[in-house]
């Protein structure tokens, strides 16, 4: 028991750390790194989600952009056709993705395996495409830029300026703190421990008792609603909602953070967001073909590091890792 709880406050403290770093971080670093590591926040947030359904679960999607457009355009409508404040729109966006997520998860996850992949495809695809039928709301792909009161959340008798860098900073890392640390709570508790067995063998867990239909759907509950709060985030930090969150694109690159990062692992979509946007940041500074580049250099990784970053150390140096 004592080595046990040893290892519970290792975990703890490291996962503490790893936030505290990035809070510091805002002191040392300039205007141009402030913007982008509060967007790095943000779309970590958003693969945090992606990793409870995919890394702990073991459920492939390639449509999770639809919960996090669910979330954009949630917040992004209510606010500027219904004129809803900050904090109501972020509730609004986290309850669309909330209501999306529990509705399709009753259909697609009657799927499995190649199937479950490519259902999930569908309806995203489906969703971009409303996105776009519907432009007298949405405005398409020239999308909608937030202005004007909605830049000012007023959240507890404050006043809170998301047009400052240092507020539009420190709620993304509030944002990432809850989610980090109620997906790690989540992945050690009985529930996490549920959807790793269903995600290394489904029907073992079935024939044990476990009801794993309905586990899933939690799974898929909570990875799409922590996913919408990251896009209801993103619209209302930067100030800009379009139909581009709901594209195909935006279904992939979760899949590529966590799986740099290290799959069923907490912090490991953080590692991969950060590695990403960096290796795109920099290569796009010296070449058109950033691309292929980065496609070369994700191959490495990928070859020499087959369980992600984290993942790998996991297995080599540190198996107390979550």
């Amino acid at each position: 028991m004592p080595a046990r709880r040893g290892i519970l406050d290792r975990v703890v403290l490291l996962h503490l750390a790893v936030l505290a770093a990035l809070f510091a971080a805002q002191f040392v670093i300039g205007d141009y790194q402030h913007l982008s590591v509060a967007r790095i926040m943000v779309l970590a947030t958003y693969a945090v989600g992606y990793n409870i359904l995919f890394g702990y679960t073991g459920l492939l999607s390639l449509g999770h952009a639809m919960f996090f457009s669910a979330g954009l355009y949630g917040a992004g409508l209510t606010a500027s056709l219904l004129a809803f404040g900050a904090p109501e729109a972020f509730l609004a966006g986290i309850v669309a993705g909330l209501v999306l997520s529990a509705v399709m998860g009753l259909i697609i996850l009657r799927t499995s395996g190649v199937s479950f992949m490519i259902v999930t495809m569908m309806f995203a695809q489906a969703g971009y495409l409303i996105i776009l039928y519907f432009g007298e709301f949405t405005r398409g792909d020239e999308g909608i830029v937030l202005t004007g009161d909605i830049r000012t959340a007023h959240l507890f008798g404050f006043a809170l300026d998301l047009t400052s860098a240092t507020v539009r900073y420190n709620v993304a890392l509030v944002l990432l703190a809850v989610c980090v640390l109620l997906c790690l709570a989540l992945v050690r508790s009985p529930i996490g421990r549920i959807l790793v067995a269903i995600r290394e063998n489904e029907e073992r867990a079935r024939m044990l008792g476990y009801d794993t239909f309905r586990n899933k759907l939690l799974a898929l509950v909570i990875s799409g609603t922590i996913s919408a709060a990251a896009g209801a985030a993103y619209g209302l930090l930067f100030a800009y909602v379009g139909a581009t969150f709901a594209s195909i694109q935006y279904s992939i690159l979760p899949l590529l953070w966590v799986l740099l990062g290290g799959v069923g692992t907490v912090l490991g979509p953080i590692v991969g967001t950060l590695l990403m946007f960096y290796l795109v940041d920099f290569t796009s500074g010296y070449t058109s073909a950033y691309m292929l580049v980065v496609g070369v250099a994700l191959v490495a990784l990928v070859i020499w590091f087959p369980k992600g970053l984290l993942g790998t150390l996991r297995e080599k140096v540190l198996p107390w890792l979550p």
